[in-house]
């Protein structure tokens, strides 16, 4: 009798060990990423710097990785990252003779609190999210000699997406994501130069994904 109940006790707390393993699944997912800025300014403002000066920032294709981690059966956190992609900016207003003005590549990990709706076993998925994004910006260049800087910014994500499995591990993802990113650049040259970039980033990415 007593070996009866350590067998079942036994067999109770693997069952238990491994339905918790089941619900701390983990997805991999990789792909490709548009990333369109959708940016303002406040002008630029400088001593000598014609008035009605502002400049554009471009839209810009990279590579995205995401890890997330099943924390419950429809929550999941997710870190998302990814290859900084090169963004660059050019003169408008009073000043478009002058061109492109500068690039910079923008490190911008976010961290997303996901919900996917429907049950563990369907094969299509919608999800939602909410998190927060951190932007930093670096290698930055400008064809004038500037020394330019770009303070570093944190503002709240928001994503929504679908995911398709094809089997057990390999699946199919698309989302977009709508970040805030908002910077004060300063540059120096023969005069010093200032503003502040209101991004409102809004990204556009497709991959695969697998699961472990």
């Amino acid at each position: 009798m007593n070996r009866t109940i350590c067998s079942l006790t036994l067999l109770a707390a693997a069952g238990t060990v491994c339905t918790g393993a089941m619900a701390q699944a983990n997805t991999v997912k990789f792909g490709g990423t548009r990333y369109t800025t959708h940016s303002k300014t406040t002008g630029i403002t400088g001593v000598g710097i014609p008035a009605g000066a502002d400049a554009t920032t471009g839209d810009a294709n990279t590579f995205l990785l995401t890890f997330e981690r099943e924390v419950a059966p429809n929550l999941g956190l997710e870190l998302a990252v990814g290859v900084p992609p090169r963004i660059t900016s050019k003169a408008s207003g009073s000043v478009a003779y002058l061109g492109e003005v500068m690039s910079a590549r923008n490190v911008a990990p976010t961290a997303f609190i996901n919900y996917h709706f429907g049950d563990g076993g369907n094969a299509l998925r919608p999800y939602v999210g909410v998190g927060v994004n951190f932007t930093r910006f670096v290698d930055i260049r400008s064809p004038y000699g500037w020394r330019v800087s770009l303070s570093d910014s944190w503002g709240v994500a928001a994503q929504a997406g679908l995911h398709y499995a094809i089997n057990r591990q390999w699946g199919l993802f698309a989302s977009v994501a709508a970040l805030q990113v908002k910077s004060d650049l300063v540059a120096v040259g023969a005069t010093v130069l200032r503003t502040t970039i209101d991004f409102r980033p809004i990204v556009y990415s497709a991959g695969a994904s697998f699961g472990f």
